[in-house]
């Protein structure tokens, strides 16, 4: 039987202001298996993503979490950023535009930014993929989101969204073949999710990035 891979769709660089995977990380990451694909999805931009795709192949997924006026939304399989600040169906006709995947990452929460379940269907015709399980969250709406994705016939796939390397591809998918973004939401519908708890450190480095990054730029 073919090796499944592994990909983790949702992930923070140290581009994201509260996020501090490094590119060296992303290709050590890579180079000893821990994922054989992962989407860089920093917040509203997509330099660095763009960047580590040059520098390292197809295993990154150019991607990006983008803020909208109704919660969060990821773009994967972007070629160009999408401009935050909008609503959620404009957002989502931005990614389709230009050929990428509508990613909807910890639906339901309020303690992020996750879009409620009257957005959600109002964007349901472009929806390719929700996110359950989220591997920090700690208020998982994940029945919630398998039983909207079941009635809209949505792919769903697990991610880490980790904000530190230690934490990629603790939650992560198996899928059959090299994702894309022709394939990946078919691919999604026989795929396995690995679901491992994310430890004390996993949970707090976002807010722990913001506060180193912001020490050291008061310093400077």
């Amino acid at each position: 039987m073919a090796k499944k891979l592994n990909i983790d769709l949702h992930t923070h660089s140290i581009a994201s202001p509260d996020g501090s995977i490094t590119l060296e990380q992303y290709a050590d990451l890579l180079a000893v298996g821990r994922v054989d694909y992962v989407a860089v999805t920093d917040h509203d931009r997509i330099d660095f993503a763009l960047d580590a795709y040059a520098q390292l192949g197809k295993q990154i997924i150019v991607g990006e979490e983008i803020t909208t006026a109704d919660g969060e939304i990821i773009g994967l399989f972007l070629t160009r950023r999408v401009a935050p600040g909008k609503s959620a169906l404009e957002t989502a006709q931005a990614i389709k535009r230009q050929g990428g995947l509508v990613y909807v990452p910890h639906p339901f929460e309020t303690l992020r930014k996750g879009l409620s379940i009257e957005s959600l269907d109002e964007i349901a015709e472009f929806v390719d993929i929700i996110e359950a399980p989220n591997g920090r969250s700690l208020q998982p709406k994940d029945a919630q989101a398998l039983d909207w994705a079941e009635r809209h016939a949505v792919a769903i796939a697990g991610s880490s969204d980790a904000h530190r390397a230690d934490a990629v591809g603790k939650t992560h998918t198996a899928v059959a073949k090299t994702p894309s973004a022709k394939n990946l939401a078919l691919q999604l519908q026989k795929a396995t999710i690995t679901f491992r708890r994310a430890s004390l450190l996993d949970i707090l480095a976002p807010k722990y990035n913001r506060y180193v990054k912001r020490k050291k730029w008061v310093k400077a």
